[in-house]
């Protein structure tokens, strides 16, 4: 079944914002939801995908994942950063040890990957 376009253009706005929100505010990831935002809006809204694209700073980080699968440095160190801090967060708040593990090994899952994909070149 395919998606309505309204509902996709709205996705890809709510995921838009996530992402613009993400960077000004630290613990917000920016990527993901701008990868998101770029999927729905190519469903809903050629405007607004071409918009993307065509974007000074979020246009470079959209090119670089689509023809490179890369992520710049910076975005790597901000990552990993957030993603330390958010372990130590849960690590002082949870008392369930289960969902302390799998969150633990998420976290690493993630840095692995985000680790290992290669820098724009």
């Amino acid at each position: 079944m395919l998606m309505p376009r309204y509902i996709a253009l709205f996705l890809a706005c709510f995921f838009l914002m996530l992402a613009l929100i993400g960077v000004v505010l630290p613990g917000i990831p920016t990527v993901p939801f701008l990868l998101l935002a770029a999927w729905f809006s190519a469903r809903g809204s050629k405007r607004l995908h071409r918009w993307l694209y065509e974007h000074p700073h979020l246009g470079k980080l959209l090119i670089d994942w689509e023809t490179q699968k890369a992520i710049s440095r910076r975005s790597k160190v901000v990552s990993v950063i957030l993603l330390l801090v958010s372990w130590v967060v849960m690590y002082r708040h949870f008392e369930n040890i289960y969902v302390w593990i799998g969150m633990t090994l998420l976290f690493l899952t993630i840095a692995a990957y985000l680790v290992s994909r290669p820098e724009p070149r």
